[in-house]
């Protein structure tokens, strides 16, 4: 019930939001909701999944901290299939993607540059940034934020995995240590399954991170009400 739930507002959210105009004066085109004159206020960046857009997760700012500033980016590799349909990186052969493609590399790079772009124009410090992905934008949201911690306060990872060639990196680091986690994944979702979210909060133990990892009972590779309800809670525990 509370992931059609999640999806009807996400969808009615969407199309209250379609007129918002897409910007470019940062290294990735976006959408805001924020104001650039507020100084230090939160600013939460939103990373679609494959084969979405910048839309797709702009509707859920409205259940979280309404003083908070929100950017969700597009994703710079389109998919010349369907119109209006991007992907953070490309898979290359058969099997589990591992993350060894110039695509990751490159989309890293813009991505990195685009945080520390928008945390100026915000008038924001790196620790008040959150990066809050879906399934390839939290893979993204890994990617960037446990590479380079210095560049944001916290990662939101719904529905995603920590790929093979970055956990073959990952060593301890107390520059990582202050980095916020929050990990959320369904019980019952099939295209990144649970094992990934379990097999994440393990590693990032390991390394003496602390994540907060969130289940949801029956959810499939979606975002329900419950987990934008513990995702608006973490982040404004975040700015006390």
């Amino acid at each position: 019930m509370l992931k059609f739930l999640a999806l009807f507002m996400l969808m009615a959210c969407a199309t209250a939001h379609a007129e918002t105009p897409l910007r470019s004066d940062l290294p990735l085109k976006y959408i805001e909701q924020a104001n650039p004159d507020a100084p230090n206020q939160p600013l939460v960046i939103f990373l679609h999944g494959y084969g979405s857009n910048e839309q797709d997760l702009f509707g859920i700012k409205d259940k979280l901290p309404a003083q908070y500033n929100y950017l969700s980016v597009q994703a710079p590799v389109a998919l010349g299939s369907e119109p209006d349909s991007y992907q953070w990186f490309r898979q290359k052969g058969q099997g589990a993607y591992n993350g060894e493609t110039d695509d990751l590399k490159t989309s890293g790079k813009l991505l990195l540059d685009f945080i520390g772009q928008a945390a100026k124009k915000y008038h924001t410090d790196a620790s008040k940034v959150f990066l809050v992905g879906f399934s390839q934008g939290a893979i993204m949201s890994y990617e960037v934020g446990l590479r380079h911690p210095q560049a944001v306060g916290g990662i939101a990872t719904l529905s995603g995995r920590i790929l093979p060639v970055l956990k073959a990196e990952l060593k301890p680091d107390e520059n990582r240590q202050k980095l916020a986690i929050f990990i959320g994944h369904g019980t019952l979702d099939q295209r990144l399954p649970l094992v990934d979210g379990t097999a994440a909060n393990s590693l990032l133990q390991r390394l003496s991170l602390k994540p907060e990892f969130h289940t949801y009972e029956g959810l499939g590779h979606s975002i329900s009400a419950g987990e934008i309800q513990d995702l608006s809670a973490w982040l404004q525990r975040l700015n006390r």
